[in-house]
């Protein structure tokens, strides 16, 4: 997996307007294979006060940034916790690789509770997040030809099954394409060209190992010893973290 994330990082988190939980790479630097001009993903998730959050004044759910620093475009993500508890609790793959990235920017006692829960909230159900994304990006594929769709398309398939099979995330294509000999060779491009072309003596490769790969994600899902639901004790022990966070909640000094 490629680390090399900017040390100005966590700077960037900080100037949120609200406090963060937590913060984490995602994108290609968590998948395996960023590039030397890859853009830089963070995600993370804030606490609004329960002033914003009950009166007729409401505080954004979700806060958007974009922009450049020494060189690096950037793409700031970040959710309410309110709002990243309902997207945990409905089989989202990205939330669960944000909070369970081992990237991670900024952190505390929240973001460890949320990473000790995240377990419970794996479910097979998890297997349609998957196998949405890998058609759009399948689509994005036939449309731009580029490695980078490319990537991605395999990538996600591939995190798709292993968390079916094992319960356990892993997003890093490196480790779960080790089964593809031409993989490292495409990230080892991929890292010198951010939106190269896909090599085209490779394609009918890529095309028929996708297809495999997905059939076998949807045998995994069918056969997955993951709950379809998270259990209630579950549920209830996240919603009494975001009460209680609520209700503590102390403006910055």
């Amino acid at each position: 997996m490629t680390t090399e994330v900017p040390e100005w990082s966590a700077e960037v988190v900080a100037e949120l307007p609200y406090p963060v939980i937590f913060a984490t790479v995602s994108g290609a630097h968590l998948y395996g294979f960023a590039s030397v001009d890859s853009d830089l993903d963070l995600r993370a998730a804030h606490l609004l006060p329960a002033t914003e959050v009950v009166g007729l004044r409401l505080g954004p759910e979700t806060l958007q940034n974009s922009g450049w620093r020494d060189g690096v475009e950037l793409d700031v993500v970040s959710h309410d916790l309110r709002k990243f508890a309902r997207l945990l609790n409905s089989r989202n793959g990205y939330v669960l690789e944000q909070l369970l990235s081992p990237l991670v920017v900024a952190t505390g006692p929240l973001h460890k509770a949320l990473v000790e829960l995240a377990p419970s909230f794996v479910t097979s159900g998890h297997a349609h997040h998957y196998l949405g994304f890998a058609t759009s990006q399948e689509k994005l594929f036939d449309k731009t030809g580029t490695l980078k769709a490319a990537l991605y398309w395999l990538r996600v398939l591939l995190t798709g099954r292993h968390l079916m099979l094992t319960g356990e995330l892993e997003t890093d294509l490196a480790v779960l394409g080790t089964a593809f000999p031409y993989v490292p060779e495409l990230i080892e491009i991929k890292r010198t060209a951010e939106k190269g072309p896909f090599p085209a003596a490779l394609e009918a490769r890529l095309r028929a190992d996708a297809a495999a790969l997905r059939v076998s994600l949807e045998e995994a899902r069918d056969s997955s010893p993951l709950p379809a639901h998270p259990a209630e004790d579950a549920v209830e022990a996240l919603h009494q973290l975001l009460v209680d966070a609520r209700l503590g909640y102390r403006p910055p000094a």
